[in-house]
């Protein structure tokens, strides 16, 4: 677990379902992306977890392309 700025420690795997909350989409859109690749996932066990470093990377690649646009 990482520390964030206030001393309480946050994951750093999320459940696909806590993704989409953060990223503000749904649960099934969250699910495609890991199925194309666009968001990075691990497996654990028969779940699948999307590592705190994947949703950073994610949004930024998503900045990214509006910046290009």
């Amino acid at each position: 677990m990482t520390t964030a700025k206030d001393g309480v420690a946050e994951p750093l795997l999320w459940r696909p379902e806590q993704a989409a909350v953060m990223l503000g989409i749904g649960r099934t859109k969250v699910y495609d992306l890991m199925r194309t690749g666009a968001l990075r996932s691990v497996r654990l066990g028969g779940s699948r977890r999307i590592p705190a470093t994947a949703l950073a990377e994610f949004v930024a690649q998503l900045e990214e392309e509006a910046d290009a646009a």
